[in-house]
């Protein structure tokens, strides 16, 4: 007699729960409505300043920054989102903002209006970087460009005062700017060969990044993380002993300016930011903590070589961008209420019937241009179902419309906390109600 099979069981398959990418976050209601306000305040202060909104694609031709940011910095060569496309273009996800805004400016001709031009925006940004505090994947900026003109030292004071008076009015405290001047492409390149003269000594001590760095970006030495090259840049040549004498004499008028603005700054000699584009100036503003020590919120400075890396004329620039999640984290830890609006007193609407819940619809939009908080589900039936609901929404009242009150043109209110209720006429509804939730 032959033995019966038994059924094998496939393992069921495992379910998958999705999440969002690594480095990347979800923004909730309760931060998006603290991000609300530090958008609100940014776009209050810099357009007093004079900067008007510009908005650039998220998505950009790979060439744009190997020009301009620079093939041998990080952002280039290790943290770009490269984007599948079915044209020839090599597209990637931005991962800054300053050179999209230049080539925006070039593309529609804006030198032709009077200059300079000055720009801001708001949005995201992407690196591919190992996720930190403060710092993302997918990142916010908040930044601000004057483009045009003369390469005069008051833009670059307008842009560190614009961007202090942005944090001083969104919160952050004990701010300081540090400061330093790379000169312009002459003594840059000066420098980096006293720099590497100087490092060459050193070649044991220093790690492997900055063995790379010294033939490919010599400026990035100064500010490696390592704790070894970090006392190696403590006796470094310093870059302001060889500025040219037009390069002392712009960058002494910045601190000039900064001085008669009563912004409190400090020489950062070691200061070179990561991006190629930038001469003459660069400069980040701090919060100062006890506990956590310098904390940076806004990086910038001056890129007069920007838009001739990319097919433009030759076109004077500068510009910072402030960095959303780390000031929030700022923010946040001193006022915790930063954002948190003070919440309007609901109403709630009840239908009972079909009548009822037909003329709903005309009621809501009323109440809607009375700018009162209406909270509603039409689609339930039962009437303790829809009071359940309103009660866990916190409404202090509840508009109760049945067949009856829809003929005789009244609704009943009902107070949800002592249960008292009232038969008003519709017409003297809103009037009714803000009397009730003053």
């Amino acid at each position: 007699m032959p033995k019966k099979r038994t059924a094998v069981k496939k393992p069921l398959k495992k379910k998958h729960i999705f999440q969002s990418p690594k480095g990347m976050h979800d923004i909730l209601p309760d931060e998006e409505a603290v991000r609300t306000k530090l958008y609100k305040t940014a776009k209050e202060v810099l357009e007093y300043y004079g900067f008007n909104k510009i908005e650039t694609p998220i998505v950009e031709e790979e060439e744009l920054f190997l020009r301009t940011v620079g093939e041998d910095t990080d952002i280039v060569s290790k943290e770009m989102y490269l984007v599948r496309s079915r044209g020839k273009s090599k597209l990637v996800l931005r991962p800054e903002m300053t050179a999209p805004v230049m080539r925006s400016f070039l593309e529609h001709g804006m030198h032709r209006l009077p200059q300079p031009q000055q720009f801001y925006y708001i949005g995201p940004a992407f690196r591919h970087e190992n996720p930190q505090a403060g710092r993302y994947r997918q990142f916010y900026q908040i930044g601000a460009e004057i483009i045009g003109g003369e390469a005069d030292p008051i833009y670059d004071a307008q842009v560190v005062v614009a961007f202090v008076r942005l944090l001083e009015e969104a919160g952050p405290k004990n701010l300081i700017v540090g400061i330093n001047s790379i000169g312009s492409a002459g003594d840059r390149q000066n420098y980096k060969k006293k720099l590497v003269d100087y490092y060459r000594g050193y070649t044991k001590e220093i790690c492997d990044d900055c063995k790379r760095r010294m033939k490919t970006n010599p400026l990035r030495l100064l500010d490696c993380k390592n704790k070894g090259c970090q006392a190696v840049a403590e006796e470094a040549p310093v870059v302001l002993d060889h500025l040219s004498g037009s390069s002392k004499t712009h960058f002494k008028s910045i601190l000039e300016y900064l001085d008669e603005a009563g912004i409190p700054y400090t020489l950062k000699p070691r200061l070179v930011r990561g991006l190629d584009y930038y001469n003459r100036t660069v400069f980040e503003i701090f919060a100062e903590d006890d506990e956590k020590g310098e904390r940076s919120l806004v990086g910038g400075g001056r890129y007069d070589y920007l838009a001739e890396s990319i097919g433009g004329r030759p076109t004077p620039g500068v510009g910072a961008s402030l960095g959303v999640e780390r000031v929030l984290e700022v923010i946040k830890e001193r006022d915790p209420s930063f954002g948190v609006s003070r919440p309007k007193k609901k109403v709630c609407l009840v239908h009972v019937g079909q009548l009822a819940k037909r003329r709903c619809i005309s009621l809501l939009e009323e109440l809607r241009k009375a700018n009162l908080v209406v909270v509603s589900n039409l689609g339930k039936t039962s009437l303790s179902g829809q009071l359940e609901s309103a009660d866990k929404t916190g409404a202090v009242l509840a508009l109760i419309l049945g067949q009856k009150e829809v003929f005789e043109e009244n609704i009943i209110i009902r107070d949800m906390k002592t249960g008292v209720q009232e038969t008003i006429p519709l017409k003297k509804l809103v009037k009714e109600i803000k009397k009730k939730i003053q």
